[in-house]
């Protein structure tokens, strides 16, 4: 979403203070967390005062986004929470998606080392290949959910903070860029600081683009999950065969491995496919309707949980890599 205007051109168009150009006070531009935030802006950053003033102005408070965050998907059961992703349309939608894109994710397989379908599978929970890349204006998000929720609101300030640091090296309109009710943005859903730190110019055009260059948005989720140690054609999980009664102690608190296979084995837990004995792994607890459901999990699906730290959603993208895999292998053209 190149707009093309720095922030200081972007930022002049709006008048300081808006309420002189006869614009109603906005919600946040009296607030004193607002200001204090501007204060340390201008400070730390040498942003200046009177164009945040403006932007603040103009920014907007947003009580669905208060309902929104208070009701996260990733709070439901596994067996309600499975069906959002593992539809027929989002399998079909991800071969189609690998196909239109084989050089690009091919490409992003050799320089990276990540697996095309875990690319692709991101991408397909995230925005469902990019149809749905949020409503929200981003600096509407992250003003409500820095300055009017508490229980995290020191993330989002920082992520604020983010927000307005990347718009102007990435020369991005801070009045029209869009993404999630948390202020994530483009294809792969990047929060601020994650598009600072992994956004990546894989077209080589001067710029990194999560909206529209599908160059950047798939070299940019590849670079995400190799710097957080993906191992391409290892395993990620790998589900328990059996329904023996698994003690509650074995259950992994922490998704970092940190039993082998074999200890799992000594303990008369084994899984299908078969796991290597020196394996890594950590043993994963979900609830289906009639009991739980147990997988071993691996460093891969520790990766994947560094994208979202919910096991539901890494559960969720691994089986859907799986299914598109599987489509596009078998799919006859």
């Amino acid at each position: 979403m190149q707009i093309g205007k720095p922030l200081t051109n972007l930022l002049l168009g709006l008048c300081a203070g808006l309420t002189a150009c006869g614009v109603p006070a906005g919600d946040f531009d009296h607030n004193p967390e607002t200001q204090a935030f501007i204060t340390e802006m201008v400070e730390r950053h040498q942003f200046d005062r009177n164009q945040l003033e403006a932007l603040f102005a103009d920014a907007r408070k947003r009580d669905d986004i208060l309902k929104a965050i208070a009701r996260p998907a990733e709070s439901k059961p596994w067996y309600e929470y499975r069906p959002i992703f593992m539809t027929q349309s989002r399998i079909d939608g991800g071969v189609d998606f690998w196909r239109a894109n084989s050089a690009i994710l091919k490409k992003a397989e050799q320089a990276y080392g990540v697996d095309a379908a875990m690319i692709v599978a991101i991408i397909g929970v995230e925005t469902r290949y990019g149809a749905n890349t949020g409503s929200y204006r981003v600096i509407d998000a992250l003003s409500t959910l820095a300055f009017e929720y508490p229980p995290r609101a020191k993330f989002f300030r920082s992520e604020l903070e983010q927000f307005l640091i990347l718009a102007r090296e990435e020369e991005l309109d801070l009045r029209e860029a869009k993404g999630s009710y948390a202020g994530a943005m483009g294809y792969g859903q990047f929060i601020p600081s994650s598009y600072r730190s992994y956004a990546v110019d894989f077209d080589a055009d001067g710029s990194r683009d999560l909206w529209v260059s599908l160059e950047d948005i798939i070299g940019s989720v590849a670079n995400y999950f190799q710097r957080h140690g993906w191992k391409l054609g290892q395993p990620v999980a790998s589900r328990v065969s059996g329904k023996a009664s698994i003690p509650e102690s074995l259950v992994s608190s922490d998704l970092k491995p940190a039993k082998t296979v074999a200890d799992f084995a000594a303990a008369g837990i084994s899984s299908n496919p078969k796991l290597r004995k020196e394996q890594r792994v950590a043993l994963l607890q979900l609830e289906q309707r009639n009991g739980p459901e147990y997988w071993l999990t691996t460093d891969n699906f520790y990766t994947i949980t560094r994208y979202n730290r919910s096991p539901l959603y890494a559960m969720a993208v691994f089986q859907l890599s799986e299914a598109i895999r599987n489509a596009y292998q078998n799919r006859e053209y």
